[in-house]
């Protein structure tokens, strides 16, 4: 039994309605949520396409090279000496159309000297990356060893190429081997100097941490150090590259052999400046896909 006390009439009635109210809601079933059905959602209308970020990735560059092209025609147009750009043009679609013919050691194709190249810039590259990265480590990580190899590294850096080339030859008395090891030398500094200063930026947090957990240095390098110092191992990897792609070219035009330097050299022997001026665009152009693959690399193993 439940009772009620009312202070006046109209606090009475007030009280009712509020009660026949409540009991009205309590008995009508919530239906109202459920039967109606939320408003469908509008499709976001499509971007257009950006023409203009396409020319300017892609004309702006074409814009150039006719460019380029168009000021060479005008310089060479009464020339008799420097070839035009369709004179270069007939020669260099002679000159592709059989890229990879021999005629003996000191007579093949353009397309063997490249690769010979290519060859010998792998190799010394490659020779220098196994040292100079883990190099690089040591010193970053030594206060010690950084303090007896910098004054070195800093002594050696700046000496010419091609003031290493009759080291080389004094050494191996082989042509092959003398521009490798020119090629090795002059693309370890590059990779040292930025894989070290990559290890001596590592945030000392990550190491306390490290210490804490009592991880071994092996730990220490692949999970910790190796992530952080990757992009500037990177970048001292780009730069290396496109001083042995420099190198190969000038060792080449002083051992001879097979090569796109000794290639360009023999050429100019020949007078054959057509053939000169094609070997510059492809040293051009094949050092770009180097830079560019290597960038490709960094961006795709980058952590951040």
């Amino acid at each position: 039994m439940v009772s009620a006390v009312f202070h006046s009439p109209s606090e009475a009635s007030d009280a009712l309605r509020a009660d026949k109210a409540s009991a009205k809601s309590a008995s009508t079933p919530m239906t109202a949520a459920s039967s109606t059905t939320a408003p469908a959602p509008t499709q976001a209308a499509k971007a257009p396409f950006d023409w203009a970020g396409l020319a300017m990735k892609v004309l702006s560059p074409v814009a150039g090279l006719a460019l380029l092209i168009g000021i060479w025609a005008l310089l060479t147009m009464k020339s008799t000496t420097f070839p035009t750009p369709l004179q270069t043009w007939d020669a260099a679609v002679v000159l592709f159309s059989d890229p990879f013919y021999s005629n003996g050691p000191n007579d093949q194709g353009i397309g063997w000297n490249i690769w010979f190249s290519l060859k010998r810039v792998a190799m010394g590259f490659g020779l220098a990356a196994l040292v100079g990265i883990p190099m690089g480590f040591i010193i970053g990580r030594s206060q010690v060893i950084g303090g007896m190899l910098n004054p070195i590294i800093s002594l050696l850096r700046p000496v010419s190429p091609l003031a290493w080339l009759p080291i080389g030859l004094l050494v191996f008395k082989s042509a092959d081997p003398a521009a490798i090891w020119t090629i090795f030398i002059c693309s370890i500094w590059p990779m040292i100097i930025n894989t070290a200063v990559g290890v001596q930026r590592v945030p000392e947090d990550y190491l306390n941490v490290a210490k804490v957990l009592n991880l071994s240095e092996w730990k220490i390098v692949t999970k910790i150090l190796f992530p952080s110092v990757l992009p500037y191992m990177l970048t001292g990897v780009r730069l290396s590259v496109g001083t042995a792609w420099l190198v190969i070219v000038a060792a080449e035009m002083l051992t001879g052999g097979v090569g796109i330097g000794f290639w360009v050299w023999d050429e100019w022997n020949n007078l054959n400046v057509q053939h000169i001026i094609i070997a510059i665009f492809v040293i051009g152009i094949v050092g770009l896909l180097l830079e560019n693959a290597l960038v490709a690399i960094a961006k795709r193993f980058s952590f951040e």
